[in-house]
Parts: C-alpha cells; structure tokens; sequence
C-alpha cells in the first residue's frame, strides 16, 4: 500500500524485507513529540496578557480610504437619477492595514410612498437583509469583492448629522471593526471645482465612550470622559485610483481631444467663461436658511436641559419637605412612645436626563454649513475678484 519511495530495506530477522520509513523514524519522531510539547507548556506557562497580546496583533489606525473610479461614478449617477429622494447603498472591498479599499458597490432598492404605506416595516428590513445577500451571492461568483465595508448615502447641502447615522454606525460596529461611510451631495457644483464627496467614520474616542454609558450620554457621564462634539464624527481622507485600462483610455481620449480640436492658448472658450460664473447665490442662500434652522433646533435643545434642570429641581425639594415633615412626626410619636414610621419616600419619580447626543449633532450640523459656506464664498469672493480686475483691464 505504500509507493516505493516511501519504503526501505529492513534486515533485522535475517532476511531483507522493505518495510515504511516511519518505523524507523521512531526516535526522531520522539523527540520532535517532545519539544513541540515543551513549546506548548512554555506557552502556557505565560502570563494571559502576553498570550492575548501575542495571539491579538494590534489594528493600525485608518489613513485613508481608496475608492475606484468606477464606484465614484456609480454613487453619482444613482444619487442624481433619483433627486430629490436620498438613496443608499452598499460598499464592498478589502480592509488592508491602514487603508480602506472600495472596489465594488451596489444600490439599495426604494420603494414608492404607496408601497411603505401598505407594507409592514418588518416585512421591509427582512427583504432589504435577503437582497443584500443575493446581491453578495451573486458578486461572489463572477469574482468580485463582496466584503462590506460601509455603505453610501446621498444628502441635501450637507444635512446628514443625524441619529440614525450614528445608530447606522453602531449596527456596523458590531460585525464590522472599521467601516466608512461615503456621503455624497450633488447639489454641489461640479463645475465650480468642487466635488460633495467625503468620506466619514465615527472616531474610537465615541465608540468606547458609548460602550461605556450604554447609549444615555448624560451630562455627567460625558464630563468625566471628556467627551466633545467635535469627537463624535471624523472625516477619512479618500484617495481616487483607477485600472491601469481605465488609465490608458482616459490618456488615449485626450490625445484623441487634442488632435481633433485646434486649442488657441489666447482665447477664452465657453468652459472658461462658464469658470468664472458667479453663481453662489442660491447655494449661499439655501444654507443660510439651513444654518438658521440648525440655531432653532439648538435653541430647543437648551430649552429641554432648561426644563428638566428646573423639574428635577422642584421633585427634590418636594422630597426634602416630605422627609422634615415626617421627620418631625416621628419625633412627636417617639414622645408619645410610639413607634417610628418608615422615613422611606413612596414617591420613586426620577426626571430622565434628555440625551445631550442630539445637541452634539446639531453642533456638527452647525459647524459643517459654516465650513461650505466659507469655502464656496471663497472661491466666490475670487472669481469676483478676477473679472473685475479684467474690467479694468478693459477699460
């Protein structure tokens, strides 16, 4: 049953006979038993720190995430083909070392006004979870990457601080160990050199802190952790890469540009003068209202902290004169030698803290419309700038 080569000639009885190699490998087999059993004991023989420290390599920190070209172009045309609904989808790819690589992405099916009405949302999610994994099914067979990674969303004027981003978040969280969220906004004007897409994860600083206060991020619980708004949301840088086929066409139809169409580097063509278009107008007003907006919302955020300071305040002291008035009838029925009744409040009210999370979303939402504003009066203020010095010029 053995093949010859793992046979040799054995003439311990007298007579030559083949026999396996193994049996004389007996010794050698001994020893080789007896250290990989030392190596073992010495392993656990180790403190658990060192094993769980050995066996656990640490996770490098997130510096980027690569997107392809294609996924980009993918995320554009669905968010624009269905304005002014949002649309969400998945991201699939490859989590290696400090990079997050995108490869891949899919829509999330929606569903008409009429169609959530009649259905249950129960019946939704259960047939969201089993397209998604047909969809995964599917990309495993032709090869493609069918990890996930994070999903997409498309927004309005940047407005996508909100709970169900962080509940969206968390759920990942759970299965996934760095997931990225990939927000695009198309009201943003390509033209302007600008492009609404960023790439956003929640930091390790609010993860562990609301593990910690199980999801009630009270007033206390934030202060002792030192918890800031600004530690809630962070943004990932995204690096664009291509195949080094789509690379070679878009090198190639360029070439072709140039050779087709006689460019004077004297005049100005359409495209330039469509630069220095000054159209920030309706951009700058739509997110000054948003901002406005923001402000009220924070307002009525104060206003809840107001309220429960003041209710909290006026249930204690309707505790306090409970306590001294039956206090003072213990001392008279000790008097009469009664009896002490029980100094064991009835009443168990407790004021619930409001979650201070909402204002720190307003506080991003905030400083998010801030920074948009700034950085597209900027390049306003600059064309500004260019086409009155060339009136000038002019005149």
């Amino acid at each position: 049953f053995f093949p010859s080569h793992f046979l040799r000639t054995s003439s311990s009885s007298g007579s030559p006979r083949r026999e396996p190699i193994f049996v004389f490998a007996t010794h050698a087999t001994t020893r080789i038993t007896d250290t990989i059993m030392s190596s073992f004991a010495a392993l656990a023989s180790k403190p658990a720190a060192e094993k769980e420290k050995a066996e656990v390599p640490e996770t490098p920190p997130l510096h980027s995430v690569q997107i392809d070209g294609s996924v980009i172009l993918q995320i554009a045309k669905h968010a624009r083909d269905s304005q002014p609904s949002l649309v969400t989808g998945q991201l699939l790819g490859l989590d290696v070392g400090s990079t997050l690589e995108v490869t891949s992405s899919f829509p999330f099916p929606s569903q008409s006004s009429s169609e959530n009405a009649n259905n249950k949302e129960d019946i939704q999610e259960e047939e969201g979870a089993h397209y998604q994994l047909e969809m995964m099914r599917m990309l495993r067979e032709v090869n493609v990457d069918n990890n996930t990674v994070g999903w997409y969303q498309s927004t309005i004027m940047g407005s996508y601080f909100t709970e169900e981003l962080i509940e969206t978040f968390i759920d990942y969280a759970e299965s996934i160990e760095r997931c990225v969220c990939i927000i695009y906004d198309p009201t943003v004007n390509d033209s302007d050199g600008q492009f609404g897409l960023k790439a956003i994860r929640l930091t390790d600083a609010f993860l562990k802190t609301h593990k910690e206060v199980n999801g009630k991020f009270e007033t206390s619980k934030i202060k002792d952790r030192g918890l800031k708004w600004s530690d809630v949301i962070e943004e990932v840088p995204i690096v664009v890469s291509n195949s080094v086929l789509v690379s070679a066409m878009m090198k190639q139809l360029d070439a072709n540009a140039d050779g087709k169409i006689e460019r004077d580097e004297n005049k100005l063509t359409q495209e330039d003068l469509n630069r220095l278009h000054l159209n920030a107008n309706t951009f700058s007003t739509k997110s000054l209202e948003f901002l406005g907006e923001s402000m009220d919302d924070l307002e009525n955020e104060r206003q809840k902290v107001a309220y429960y300071h003041r209710a909290n305040h006026r249930l204690q002291q309707q505790k306090n004169a409970w306590l001294q008035k039956r206090k003072a009838e213990n001392a008279q029925r000790e008097k009469s030698g009664l009896a002490p009744l029980s100094e064991e409040n009835p009443d168990t009210r407790k004021m619930s803290e409001p979650s201070r999370l909402e204002t720190y979303l307003i506080f991003n939402q905030v400083n998010q419309y801030a920074k948009q504003l700034d950085e597209h009066n900027a390049m306003a203020a600059a064309k500004l700038k260019l086409v009155s010095s060339v009136r000038d010029n002019e005149q």
